[in-house]
Parts: C-alpha cells; structure tokens; sequence
C-alpha cells in the first residue's frame, strides 16, 4: 500500500475519530424523536424548549461566568509565575513554587476536589467565609486553570529572545515599559492561547464543581449530569450544539487574529531588515 495513501487514510480516520461525535451530537439536536438516538425528522422544537429551560440556562449562565471570571484570573496569576520561573532561576522555595504549580496538573481532580472542600469548609467555620457556590466553584478552578495557564505562558517565555528586553533596557525603557512594550506583544498569542484553554477548562469542569457547589450554584455540566441519570433528551443536544457553535466561532477568530499577527510581524521584521 502506498506510504502516502495510508498516511491520509489513517489522518482521516483520526479526524473522524474526533470529529464524527460532535457532527452527530448536532444533528440530533434536530431530530423531532425525544429518544436522543433515534430519527424520526427534523424539528427545531428542542431549541424552543430550550429557550423555556429555566434551570438550563441558569446553569449555562453560571458557567461562562464562572468560565469568563476563571480564565481571566488564571492569565494573570499564570503569566506571574510564569514569569517567577524564567526571570529569576534562583530564588529561595523556587523548586517547591516549581511543584506546586504543576501540582495540579498531575494529581487527581477528585483529591484536589476533596482538599479544597475540607480547606474550605475548616475556612467557613472560622470565619464564616466562604459560603459554598460561586466563589468556591470559581476558587476550584483557578486553582487547576492556573496550572495550565503557566504551562503555556512558561514555554513561549523560555523561547524568547532575552536580548530584545535588555536592549530596551539598555535605551533607558523602565522594567515596566519593557515588560508593557516588548514582551507582552510578543507573548500576546500565549496569553489568549492559556485564555481559551482555561475558559474551556473551566466550562466543562464537573468533578471540583461538584465538590465546591452550593445551594441556588448548579454549573450546566452538573445539570447534564444530573439529567443523564434519569435519561436524557434531545433538548441537551441543542445547548452542546450552541456551545459548540460559539466555542468555533472563537477558534476561527482566534485563528484569523493569529495569522494576522504573525503577518503584520512578518512584515515589520522586512521593513527592518530593509532599512
């Protein structure tokens, strides 16, 4: 068999592998059968119902503000402890901060779901603060988008060119211009990059949500979840059919801002290299 045919024949096969789910889950959510896998024509009554769903879109409410609220907090803490680690490679706890960071990455969700609730809750009775929703949930999960927001922000720091910043130092531009002026352009693709990724993250989070909820504080994952077990319906499928619409919408904006970046880059770099 040719090398090459096998090579696209298996990319396809990977690509329907992913894809062919998501392609199905929005068809369904067309199907006028309130059995979730059984055709019976098409209807768009489950977006109606949806519209009426109020404990649907409460919880879808909640959770891209929650979502919204996380990536925001984990960019910023992320890109400081990103910055923690790249700029000063010798400071004291720096191999305990190290691992602390990347703690969450690798220890189960269950075990980090469990010690917040139990820090928490020892927290509640001291204080009287935190009471268990949105602030908890939210708290849950900068802690895990922080990780992954430093990940990404640390390797695009480790790739860049230290003699751009000490040449704006050496021009007389203050730590905070240099930082303002030349390096957060040049790691603005990462940042939105660790945005995405922790605002999908923490949209989709079931385990540490359903440790940390409270009262009047139900994600939409945890109101799938807690439908799935009776049985679910078609109306399920139009709410993951418009987060999918909405999630590639930002991916192909994404796309075009990147590219356009990397253009006007390419650009300025010639009009450089030409004077």
């Amino acid at each position: 068999m040719n090398p090459r045919l096998f090579g696209k024949a298996w990319l396809s096969a990977g690509y329907l592998f992913l894809y062919l789910p998501i392609a199905a889950l929005v068809l369904y959510s067309f199907n006028d059968s309130p059995l979730p896998n059984v055709w019976r024509g098409f209807t768009l009554k489950w977006y109606v119902k949806l519209a009426s769903d109020g404990e649907m879109l409460s919880g879808l409410w909640l959770s891209l503000k929650i979502a919204f609220l996380t990536a925001c907090a984990s960019v910023i803490l992320g890109t400081l402890a990103a910055f923690a680690l790249v700029k000063y490679r010798r400071f004291f706890g720096r191999t305990a901060f190290s691992g602390m960071v990347s703690a969450p990455l690798v220890m189960p969700e269950v075990i980090v779901g469990l010690s917040l609730l139990l820090m928490l809750v020892s927290v509640q009775r001291v204080t009287g603060f935190p009471e268990k929703g949105m602030l908890t949930i939210w708290i849950g999960h900068v802690l895990l988008g922080l990780a992954y927001a430093t990940v990404v922000v640390q390797a695009r720091l480790n790739d860049l060119n230290p003699q751009l910043e000490e040449a704006a130092l050496d021009l007389g531009a203050r730590p905070w211009q240099v930082f303002a002026l030349v390096t957060l352009p040049m790691i603005s693709q990462a940042l939105f990059s660790a945005w995405l990724l922790t605002f999908t993250l923490s949209l989709d989070d079931v385990v540490l949500s359903a440790f940390l909820t409270g009262p009047g504080a139900t994600t939409m994952p945890l109101v799938i979840f807690s439908r799935a077990r009776l049985g679910l319906d078609p109306s399920v499928n139009a709410v993951a059919t418009l987060i999918v619409l909405v999630v590639s919408i930002g991916v192909v904006a994404a796309s075009l801002m990147i590219v356009r970046n990397e253009r006007k880059h390419a650009r300025e770099m010639a009009d450089a290299t030409r004077s």
